[in-house]
């Protein structure tokens, strides 16, 4: 059996926006699982940083909101110069159990391949909206990169720092999870996907917009293939 890749080399990163009723769970969920815990909170107008803070995070702030891409390069970036080889990436809404972690260091003992997270979302019951757009964005990229791609949303995902860094990812917004598969798919990455679990909340806050946001992970798609990679 392949040894898990090693906790105290990887970091968790948390973006994070408005997110005060839950995010000191998720940040005392994730110091079990790895030494460092870094939240950014982009923007948010509660308590979020504070929150995170309380609960033991490094917590990196944005004065106004811009985007999880953004804020998932900023993380990178504070990962790299702790000098961090993996970063662990987990949503701030409470959605992934920080335990799930674990999956992703014992997919691959590789620091160089990107593992991404895969939902079964219908057993987990997710709005209806939210398992149509993930399977329209996974059949699409799919198609793109010529790989089948499960769940190309999750946000529960492991980066090897300085590579993730090199691809040179524009989209500052949710499209840049997206941005990255395909980019690390044309640069030779390894790329390994894991079956996690993942929960619904009741009250559960989310800024992804089911009906808009994958069209405009598509219009990242095309603006990548057209501008950057012919």
């Amino acid at each position: 059996m392949t040894p898990p890749y090693p906790r105290s080399r990887a970091c968790v990163l948390v973006p994070a926006l408005d997110a005060e009723r839950s995010i000191g769970a998720v940040v005392r969920g994730a110091r079990e699982e790895t030494p460092q815990v870094i939240v950014v909170d982009d923007g948010s107008t509660d308590a979020t940083a504070a929150r995170a803070a309380e609960a033991g995070a490094e917590v990196l702030r944005h004065p106004r909101n811009l985007g999880k891409g953004a804020a998932l390069r900023t993380g990178l970036l504070r990962a790299r110069e702790l000098g961090y080889e993996v970063a662990l990436t987990l949503d701030a809404d409470g959605q992934h159990p920080p335990r799930e972690l674990r999956k992703l260091l014992a997919a691959t003992d590789d620091p160089h391949a990107i593992v991404l997270g895969v939902r079964d979302l219908v057993a987990a019951n997710a709005p209806r909206a939210n398992q149509l757009s993930n399977g329209f964005a996974n059949g699409f990229l799919s198609m793109v990169t010529v790989m089948r791609l499960r769940d190309t949303q999750c946000g529960l995902r492991r980066y090897p720092v300085a590579r993730t860094l090199a691809l040179g990812v524009r989209d500052e917004r949710f499209g840049f999870e997206t941005e990255v598969i395909l980019r690390a798919r044309r640069a030779g990455l390894r790329i390994v996907q894991a079956p996690i679990e993942v929960l619904y909340p009741s009250e559960r806050t989310t800024h992804f917009d089911a009906r808009r946001d994958p069209w405009r992970i598509v219009g990242r798609v095309l603006r990548t293939l057209a501008r950057d990679l012919v």
